[in-house]
């Protein structure tokens, strides 16, 4: 009985029928779904690759065959757009605005979406629902506008950077993060003498690295995109962003397609290289939320 037993259980295994097509079922789908994904990367990066490829030519290569590969690669029209475009002084100016409205709005923002994760403020889910509603209502242009008119902040570099300190997807992805963290650390800090202030700054900042990371991100590259603002309220050349003076530039040397490929791949290098330095936890900070809370 002994020998028939360990002979069946050795026949079992073999005898299974549906499972190799099951695992066949399981590699289509997986083969399908690399495939899609191989298509949606080629039309995302084809458009990348075609500015970086024009950037490498020169204007008579670029007539001759604009989809071709370049033949000798220069990095000559780098040089001109970055002297002709001035450049230097645009990305201060961004760097600036972006810098210093990034800084302010995550510091305020930490500090708003607290208490509304934590529900210390009466009203608090009205209060979030009410951010919630905020991402689907268009900017109000002419009140804004006669604002910064009133506050004499037009044309003005702070005026500017005011614009920046509401965001409310910034706050929506700090609540939800927040009210993932235990609620036991709040009243440890309590009882230990903990105060708000100190709180937050010493505990619940650290533990929001991922939220806080991928607030940043989001954060500076709308304002480094941002075209209509800086249009409407810099009219001074030497306040210019990067985006404005680009629009600029396309003016002057919009037919010389290579340095122009060019331009906007300077522009586009300094959040690229953020995104790089904090994508390790933007997807966390964007699904911690979702988890519970």
């Amino acid at each position: 009985m002994d020998a028939l037993t360990t002979t069946e259980d050795l026949v079992k295994p073999v005898q299974i029928s549906d499972k190799p097509g099951r695992r066949l079922k399981t590699n289509w789908w997986r083969i399908v779904a690399y495939i899609v994904l191989l298509i949606f990367g080629i039309l995302y990066l084809g458009p990348l690759l075609m500015l970086v490829s024009t950037s490498l030519k020169s204007l008579p290569e670029f007539f001759k065959s604009a989809t071709a590969l370049p033949v000798a690669p220069s990095l000559d029209n780098f040089v001109e757009a970055w002297e002709k475009a001035n450049f230097s002084r645009l990305l201060i100016n961004s760097v600036i605005y972006t810098a210093v409205s990034t800084t302010l709005y995550v510091i305020t923002a930490i500090f708003v979406a607290f208490p509304l994760a934590r529900g210390l403020v009466r009203g608090h889910k009205l209060i979030f629902t009410l951010f919630v509603i905020a991402l689907f209502l268009p900017p109000a242009l002419i009140p804004q506008f006669q604002l910064i008119l009133r506050l004499g902040l037009y044309n003005n570099p702070v005026g500017y950077i005011l614009f920046f300190l509401i965001n409310p997807i910034g706050i929506i992805i700090l609540v939800g993060y927040i009210r993932t963290l235990p609620r036991d650390l709040d009243e440890s800090a309590a009882m230990d003498g903990c105060g708000y202030f100190r709180f937050v700054w010493q505990i619940v900042i650290p533990l929001s690295r991922p939220a806080i990371a991928t607030v940043v991100v989001l954060h500076a590259i709308g304002i480094w995109n941002e075209l209509i603002l800086p249009t409407i309220y810099l009219t001074s050349e030497k306040y210019y962003p990067v985006t404005r003076g680009l629009i600029v530039f396309k003016g002057v040397y919009g037919s010389n397609w290579p340095t122009l490929a060019a331009a906007v791949l300077i522009l586009t290098l300094p959040m690229l290289l953020l995104f790089l330095f904090l994508q390790r936890y933007i997807i966390s900070g964007l699904t911690a939320g979702s988890v519970k809370g």
